[in-house]
């Protein structure tokens, strides 16, 4: 799988093609909106959802973790989507499997105990900060700090020849913030609006590729 680096405030970031962003300086992954359990609840109440797509998400995160090696995993909120279900299982025995610190940034859908992921030796938390950066669920703004974030599930629409489009999941960049995509499979994504003053990048197959901005003519 190809990367993108960033350089912000001086620091390397790279972003790979799972919607994965890795601090480098201080080997720290960032991983956003995986909404484990979200397949075993839709599948409860009936949805036509293959049953493999639920380790589909494990598969995805055992891919940017074996690229980069990470000291630190930071979760950045919806981590488990619902209550606990046979998903948890799972998440239990990944996690043990694991050696690297593990840190959750709580989200909107994280409603699971604390108590649940201290017992497995995972710091919650509703924000992390180090100099100058700080990370969050939700997208904020805070003067003079950098904002990594998730909870949009960015994506960008891009229209050729002919009018056909694509809809691809990208991360969203402003002056102030880096919008990390959504990795879980079945998350659905929201179309970002861009500005001339935003960089977007967008996840083709296994490239994260810069967009060319075009903002929408008023």
């Amino acid at each position: 799988m190809d990367t993108l680096s960033l350089n912000i405030q001086d620091q390397c970031f790279h972003m790979h093609p799972t919607g994965a962003l890795f601090w480098e300086d201080r080997s720290l992954l960032m991983l956003s909106d995986v909404h484990l359990g979200k397949i075993s609840h839709f599948r409860k109440f009936g949805a036509a959802v293959p049953q493999q797509a639920i380790l589909k998400n494990f598969e995805t995160m055992d891919q940017a973790i074996a690229h980069f090696k990470p000291a630190h995993l930071v979760f950045m909120g919806d981590l488990f989507h619902s209550s606990v279900n046979k998903e948890w299982d799972l998440f239990e025995a990944w996690v043990a499997q694991k050696t690297l610190k593990i840190t959750l940034v709580v989200g909107n859908h994280d409603i699971i105990s604390p108590l649940k992921y201290e017992a497995l030796g995972i710091a919650v938390t509703p924000e992390l900060s180090y100099k100058g950066f700080f990370m969050t669920h939700h997208p904020e703004e805070r003067a003079g700090w950098f904002n990594f974030s998730g909870h949009i599930h960015p994506a960008i629409r891009l229209t050729g020849l002919g009018r056909q489009s694509v809809r691809l999941r990208c991360f969203y960049k402003s002056s102030v913030q880096l919008i990390l995509p959504a990795m879980g499979e079945f998350t659905g994504s929201h179309t970002v609006a861009v500005t001339k003053e935003c960089e977007v990048f967008a996840i083709l197959g296994d490239t994260v590729l810069p967009v060319q901005v075009h903002p929408r003519k008023t």
